[in-house]
């Protein structure tokens, strides 16, 4: 699916030029393309090198996390709800602990730790299988719970909008946390009406009920404020709570007798291979994009969207960040360098680039899931699993875009 994605880039882009040459007479824009791709491959490598020292802050903290034990402690906190909501899976089984560890891995931020244990909690879910080929209610509903993308700590994306000037980087927190639970909430519901899961256990209500709770309550006190006060109240919880999860790794640590000061090092190092390693990545998906949007495509596509919106009366703004919400589902690089773009384009800080953010943070790349955990375990019927995660994808998206304009907007 990226294939085709990023060779669509190009293709259209040239298309598009050729248009714009032969019928519009605009005799720079082949000029415009070639200057995008030497300007944007130069940029996806200083914006990696970048990231180099965030990084290894970030991953060196989370090692210790890690090793303290402290994801194990949300494991066993979490597991009673699972547990419910996946009845077929027997109390104690394998599955449950991997589940947990990879959604746990998920809202913390640790994305190279997620990946490997969602495959192996989706083949120890696969031992219990009678179909094979066939994804089971267990596997759809995990699979969904991955693709709305519960996140409470979106640091990526706050290294990303600090690399790129933001004045403040976390003043999206909050809204990625509204979005992020929209999205959760919606997946949850659309596969326990296909699959008849009781929500109404009362371990289940008292898990989401406490959830929904701490989300109603930060509505509550969101609204009642000034767009000015909600903006500087958003930046204080939002460094308190993630300076507080630090804390609370590194006391863990000393409790458990672990070397905080090694583990962080230890997780520094991953910090500085991994700015490496997503290089080619970003070049790659940085320099289709530039092509797009230096033929007028990216502009061409926004512009019949944006009178499409403005001929029902519509705040065409959003249009901007639409680019980001699109390509979500599909790839989850695609949806970053789109939200990079977007930040270089308009300003970290701008409307467009802040929703870029909050889309970006609010779900998953439902296709790409689907094709690692399904095909990593030999799935080939997935049943209603796509369908399920679309709908939690697109909820995400429209609670973004409705969160973006009451705290930016």
């Amino acid at each position: 699916m990226l294939n085709i994605i990023w060779i669509s880039f190009f293709l259209i882009a040239f298309l598009t030029a050729l248009f714009k040459l032969l019928i519009l007479g605009d005799q720079q824009v082949f000029a415009q393309i070639v200057e995008s791709l030497f300007k944007l491959s130069k940029s996806a490598f200083e914006i990696s090198i970048g990231l180099t020292g965030i990084l290894a802050l970030w991953l060196g903290i989370m090692k210790i996390g890690e090793k303290s034990g402290f994801i194990e402690l949300i494991t066993r906190g979490l597991t009673p709800l699972f547990s419910r909501l996946m009845p077929e899976v027997p109390k104690g089984h394998p599955a449950l602990g991997s589940i947990v560890m990879n959604i746990a891995a998920n809202a913390l931020g640790l994305d190279n730790a997620a990946t490997p244990l969602g495959i192996k909690a989706m083949k120890e879910l696969q031992t219990l299988n009678p179909n094979p080929d066939t994804a089971t209610n267990a596997q759809i509903l995990f699979l969904v719970i991955n693709t709305a993308g519960v996140t409470l700590f979106p640091v990526t994306i706050f290294t990303y909008r600090a690399q790129l000037g933001a004045a403040n980087p976390t003043d999206v927190f909050i809204p990625i946390l509204i979005a992020t639970y929209v999205s959760a909430m919606m997946g949850l519901f659309s596969v326990s009406l296909v699959q008849k899961i009781n929500l109404f256990d009362k371990v289940v209500l008292a898990y989401l009920g406490g959830f929904t709770l701490l989300v109603g309550g930060l509505l509550a006190y969101f609204s009642s404020l000034s767009q000015e006060q909600m903006l500087q109240q958003s930046s204080i919880i939002s460094n308190v709570v993630l300076f507080s999860l630090i804390i609370c790794f590194i006391v863990r640590a000393m409790y458990k007798g672990i070397n905080a000061y090694d583990a962080f090092i230890e997780g520094a190092k991953e910090g500085f291979q991994t700015a490496i390693l997503i290089v080619p990545y970003l070049v790659a998906m940085l320099v289709a994009i530039g092509v797009f949007r230096a033929s007028g495509a990216l502009d061409l596509l926004a512009d019949l969207v944006r009178v499409g919106v403005n001929s029902v009366g519509l705040d065409s703004r959003f249009v901007d960040a639409l680019p980001t919400a699109l390509m979500k589902p599909f790839s989850g690089s695609g949806a970053r360098a789109m939200m990079i773009d977007t930040m270089k384009v308009h300003g970290a800080d701008s409307f467009a680039g802040r929703l870029a953010s909050i889309v970006q943070g609010s779900t998953e790349t439902t296709f790409y899931v689907l094709a690692i955990y399904f095909g990593a375990v030999g799935i080939k019927r997935i049943r209603h699993a796509a369908v399920c995660g679309i709908i939690a994808d697109f909820s995400g998206i429209f609670a973004a875009i409705v969160v973006g304009y009451w705290f930016f907007g």
